[in-house]
């Protein structure tokens, strides 16, 4: 039954491109940060408190999500009809809607870099809905490259990752031999237990938290792989859109990706300073291929181009494997 998970993802892939993203008061990731907003507020910082909330909150969040997949199948039961598991597919491709993005971040990326050059304060404030770091004294081009950046790094968190998660879950429960709408579910399930990782860590993943511990190490093991693809998947777009060496730039990709502290948010921006053949830096924390200078407004927008088509193949190549 993964290809109703295929049609699924082609709904969700189709919203993306229509609506960008739901209103922030009906967008249930909105709502899990609310939720993780006020229990940080009311509970202490601490690591059991931490491994609590990684434990619990992104289980949670899944279960929320797959229950619709799970409700809407029993009303149309699949048994001997193909037509029938439709509403159930139809409502797993609005959950992973829900759980990735695509068109919003690039968009916030292209027009950071367009004001980089035309109101450099406003393009510091925009910067801050893409990338958490003080704005304040960046220069026009290191907001330039922020932005770069933040695209390359959004890519894996906010399309990629959720795309992974909604594959293995669909695979992996249709070997199992599950009815349809709980493949669906399990697909549906398993991109938001990856989301709420993923946003549990962005709100309390940082070094100075003790709370932070176990949402940042639990990211960190989820994002090994997506990271990695995401990785693979601007190197493949920007195959032949540099004047270098493709095995030079895989070189330059690999050791670029082991720069920054993180284990995984390299790789993607490793991959596309290698391929734009620019330097990538945040001041005081690392700078990617240090010998090159940073990018100017139009190999910016050439990065973000990048990313985008990079994102359209991770889509694709998540189809045709729910399709095989």
């Amino acid at each position: 039954m993964t290809l109703a998970a295929a049609g699924a993802l082609a709904l969700a892939a189709a919203l993306d491109l229509a609506f960008s993203e739901p209103p922030s008061s009906l967008h249930p990731v909105a709502w899990l940060g609310r939720v993780v907003a006020a229990l940080d507020d009311r509970l202490p910082d601490s690591r059991s408190v931490g491994v609590a909330l990684a434990v619990v909150a992104p289980v949670a969040f899944a279960a929320l999500l797959a229950t619709p997949v799970i409700a809407v199948g029993s009303l149309f039961p699949a048994a001997g009809s193909p037509v029938a598991i439709v509403p159930a597919a139809g409502t797993a491709g609005v959950v992973l809607f829900v759980c990735s993005s695509r068109r919003m971040l690039l968009s916030v990326a292209g027009d950071v870099i367009d004001l980089a050059d035309e109101d450099l304060e406003a393009a510091r404030r925009e910067l801050c809905a893409l990338a958490g770091r003080d704005a304040a004294d960046l220069s026009s081009a290191h907001v330039r490259s922020a932005a770069v950046e933040s695209a390359a790094e959004n890519l894996a968190d906010g399309l990629i990752a959720p795309l992974f998660g909604f594959v293995v879950g669909a695979v992996l429960a249709s070997y199992a031999g599950l009815p349809p709408t709980v493949v669906l579910a399990a697909a549906a399930g398993a991109a938001a237990w990856i989301k709420g990782v993923n946003t549990l860590d962005s709100m309390l993943g940082y070094r100075d938290r003790r709370a932070g511990w176990a949402p940042a190490r639990l990211d960190d093991a989820v994002m090994w792989l997506p990271a990695r693809a995401t990785a693979l998947l601007i190197l493949a777009v920007g195959w032949g859109a540099a004047s270098t060496d493709p095995t030079a730039r895989l070189g330059r990709a690999r050791s670029a990706a082991l720069v920054p502290d993180s284990p995984n948010s390299g790789w993607p921006m490793g991959s596309l300073a290698a391929v734009l053949d620019v330097r990538l830096a945040k001041p005081d924390a690392y700078t990617l291929l240090a010998e090159r200078a940073l990018p100017t407004t139009p190999e910016a927008r050439r990065g973000v181009r990048i990313v985008s088509r990079a994102g359209w193949l991770g889509v694709g190549v998540a189809g045709v494997s729910l399709a095989l």
